[in-house]
């Protein structure tokens, strides 16, 4: 039988499939009992106490009290064992770098945020991570060698080509040819880069608004203007990682932008990006607008504007609102999806308002029509984004029973 183990329908990876859709079923819906487990997977009672004898063996999960409150005798209840695996995200802006580390189960145990301000970071990029990361497995009670795979999300999108980070010039210190090497050579696990966007809909698609969707487009607006592009449930990059770097799209209403990478910005984004919208406030007469930086009185402008509805804060909604479409109309009438997430606090903090707006200005200016939706993950969604890619993957190691 040792020759043919990774044979399909052996018994060896019948044995893993059932572990994996026990060990699944138990973190969506856990604790089950071992009764349930056989139920939802169609296995029999003795089969299902094998297998629940067999994860405990493995330490893959734990007994964890008994159900109460039903006929007849009490049931033993299983967990999936959260120190089974650990792993650690990474969220990194011009601002400061926020890490987490989360377990098995998807629980966050620790968080650190390191701030990183000025244009010429003071630590080389490399100690920025380590010390960042160290941070949130120190307040997780780990050590780093406990953290079995780490994703870094960061503006723009490391080449696959050359390994260089693109569409990020604002990003200090992380476009040396030689960082992701470094960063290799100074860290113990597995270590992933993701455009940040790109994880805010890695978010969306397992714990937020786009759940169940394999085609979607989220619009993303805070420090900048981008979108995530999930086709055939599976996120497009493009040849050098840029797809979806919609802030440099040239669109009407918006002078034509050259050299966009100098510049680090394009038609789109002075129409619509978030640095738009106190200018806009200030020449409809909207008076109160608040000093701080622009992404926080964006979101602040937008707030009050959907709160207000009415004079210079409606037609703020409605300007922004065809800005928002402009840009949106392209992405649609090409990609043609089911679903478009606005995602950002330039876009959440405008709520059902906004959208709503911005939905009937996008049926008028594309043939296509999908549906919007305002994002549901608001807490660190790139840094839950980041979480969740490297869980996917650190289950897939831990709960490989076949080997």
């Amino acid at each position: 039988m040792a020759g043919s183990a990774g044979t399909p329908g052996t018994p060896r990876v019948l044995r893993a499939m059932n572990d994996r859709a026990a060990l699944d079923l138990l973190l969506a819906h856990g604790p089950l009992s071992r009764t349930r487990i056989g139920k939802l997977t169609g296995l029999s009672k003795p089969t299902a106490s094998q297998l629940l004898a067999r994860l405990e063996a493995a330490g893959l999960v734990l007994a964890t009290g008994t159900s109460e409150g039903r006929p007849g005798p009490n049931a033993q209840l299983y967990v999936v064992n959260p120190g089974a695996g650990h792993a650690a995200g990474l969220d990194v802006t011009p601002e400061r770098i926020l890490a987490a580390v989360a377990d098995i189960t998807g629980r966050t145990v620790g968080e650190y945020e390191l701030p990183t301000p000025g244009r010429h970071p003071s630590q080389p990029v490399v100690r920025q991570v380590t010390d960042a990361l160290d941070g949130a497995v120190k307040a997780a009670g780990l050590a780093r060698d406990d953290v079995r795979r780490l994703v870094i999300g960061t503006p723009g999108a490391f080449d696959p080509n050359t390994g260089r980070l693109r569409y990020a010039s604002h990003l200090p210190g992380w476009h040396s040819p030689s960082l992701l090497d470094e960063l290799a050579a100074a860290l113990p696990m597995p270590v992933e880069y993701e455009n940040d966007v790109n994880l805010v809909a890695i978010a969306e698609q397992r714990l937020g608004a786009a759940r169940g969707h394999d085609d979607f487009v989220l619009l993303w607006n805070e420090g900048g203007l981008g979108a995530a592009l999930v086709l055939g449930g599976r996120l497009h990059r493009g040849w050098t990682g840029g797809a979806g770097e919609v802030g440099f799209l040239p669109v009407p209403g918006a002078p034509l932008v050259r050299q966009v990478t100098k510049a680090n910005s394009g038609g789109y984004q002075e129409l619509a990006g978030s640095q738009a919208i106190p200018k806009l406030a200030r020449e409809l007469g909207i008076k109160d607008v608040p000093a701080g930086p622009y992404t926080e009185v964006a979101a602040a402008v937008v707030e009050r504007a959907a709160a207000r509805d009415e004079g210079p804060y409606r037609r703020l909604l409605e300007t922004y609102a065809t800005g928002l479409a402009t840009g949106l109309a392209s992405l649609v009438s090409v990609l043609d999806p089911e679903l478009v997430v606005l995602s950002g606090t330039s876009l959440t903090a405008g709520g059902e308002p906004l959208r709503t707006l911005v939905q009937a200005e996008l049926e008028e200016l594309a043939a296509s029509r999908p549906r919007l939706v305002v994002g549901d993950v608001h807490e660190h969604p790139v840094l839950r984004g980041a979480l969740e890619s490297a869980l996917a993957a650190t289950r897939d190691e831990v709960f490989d029973t076949s080997r």
